[in-house]
């Protein structure tokens, strides 16, 4: 009867989103496409593998730090669209101004690679559940294939069959996210009726809390691909994209994992890449090889952008002096080096570091606008914001831990 009840749910949130995503007056909206790229970064970065971390590490207080991952991801937003409204201007900045954009750029196209890795590595962890048992051999074996498929690929002007893939793997994701809801939400309510609902306390202490806090940034991370679409949009659909795309995140995250600190208890599962695959064989039978789909379709498409995006900045930060293909070949080399030599939980911190000191530069960059250039109505209050912003990102990136400590 409950499993009869779950799987209507997760059918018909499924069915809905897809006729959603499909449904010609949005599809076609041109706001509505400047928020997909973002939204599904951000919602593609981390989402499995998040609520698993949350739930062993905080318990039910897991929906607070999922909370506080959203505001500091939403704030660091803030910096960047107040960057985008500046962008049309560039004689108006300073030359420190400038170099920290450059400092900026450079820290994406670096951030880019390891997150390749980072997406990779998921990728090859729940491609091999298909096999069985995980296996961190096979996991690594898989990515190593992976990425010599990405590298032939952009080696041979192949990329625009992958980026088709990503269109696809898109909506996949999405479709498989919102059954993963329904059916957690049902599965609670009846927890919730039986009183049966679970209450768990935190592992780590209030230090211990923060640098993993720190450590998992990347997993909200995405927003920041609105700064990147002046080709097709702008300024101001860039900021209204990146907003909308930040507040469906949220939504979808805190409910997420709301619904799985109540269900699940700290230490009641083996916390590892793929564990969210083992707590969902209780809720149901349907849902672990739908969550393989979405992790694969996520991952890979997450990927491709990231490993696209990192050739096109190299090559625009060198003016053409290093070609995307030159990128690609470094990419792989790094990627691989951290596939066989890291865990994922370390490649995530590596990551998280990464964007956060992006993040940084992004917001000290804002401060000097705000300073040097702003409307002086509320200068003092966005210079201190950004500055804040900006000890905030760095002390990310040095002090950031992995979940496996």
């Amino acid at each position: 009867m409950i499993a009869g009840m779950i799987d209507i749910a997760m059918a018909v949130a499924g069915i809905a989103v897809a006729a959603l995503l499909f449904w010609p007056r949005l599809a076609k909206a041109k706001l509505w496409r400047a928020t997909v790229t973002p939204l599904a970064s951000i919602i593609g970065s981390g989402f499995l593998i998040l609520g698993p971390i949350l739930t062993d590490t905080f318990g039910t207080w897991g929906i607070v730090a999922m909370a506080l991952l959203c505001f500091a991801g939403y704030a660091f937003g803030s910096a960047i669209r107040y960057n985008i409204a500046r962008l049309d201007e560039p004689d108006r900045d300073t030359d420190l101004a400038n170099r920290v954009e450059g400092i900026a750029s450079w820290a994406l196209a670096f951030a880019y690679v390891i997150s390749v890795a980072y997406y990779l590595n998921l990728f090859g962890a729940f491609a091999a559940r298909i096999f069985g048992a995980p296996s961190d051999l096979l996991g690594r074996a898989i990515t190593t294939g992976v990425y010599l498929v990405i590298l032939a690929a952009g080696l041979t002007k192949g990329f625009s069959l992958l980026e088709r893939m990503e269109q696809v793997t898109v909506s996949i994701k999405l479709v498989v996210i919102a059954a993963l809801i329904a059916a957690l939400a049902v599965h609670a309510g009846v927890e919730w009726n039986g009183h049966h609902l679970e209450t768990s306390g935190m592992k780590l202490g209030f230090i211990g809390s923060v640098q993993l806090m720190f450590g998992l940034i990347v997993t909200v991370q995405g927003f920041e691909t609105s700064r990147y679409l002046g080709s097709h949009y702008s300024p101001d659909e860039r900021q209204r994209s990146m907003r909308l795309s930040q507040w469906i995140a949220t939504g979808i995250y805190l409910a997420y994992v709301a619904l799985l600190a109540v269900s699940f208890e700290s230490g009641s599962f083996t916390l590892e890449e793929t564990a969210i695959i083992d707590m969902m064989r209780g809720v149901s039978v349907v849902l672990g090889p739908l969550l393989i789909l979405a992790a694969l379709s996520a991952q890979f498409s997450a990927a491709v952008a990231d490993t696209n995006g990192s050739g096109g900045l190299v090559r625009e930060l060198t003016q053409g002096k290093v070609g995307g293909k030159t990128t690609y070949l470094i990419l792989v080399g790094v990627g691989l080096a951290m596939t066989w030599l890291a865990n994922v939980f370390e490649i995530i911190a590596y990551a998280s570091r990464a964007f956060a000191f992006y993040y940084a530069a992004q917001s000290l960059l804002a401060a000097l606008r705000a300073w040097y250039g702003g409307a002086r109505d509320g200068r003092d209050r966005r210079v201190l914001l950004f500055g804040a912003l900006a000890v905030l990102g760095a002390a990310a990136a040095v002090f950031g831990t992995s979940a496996e400590g």
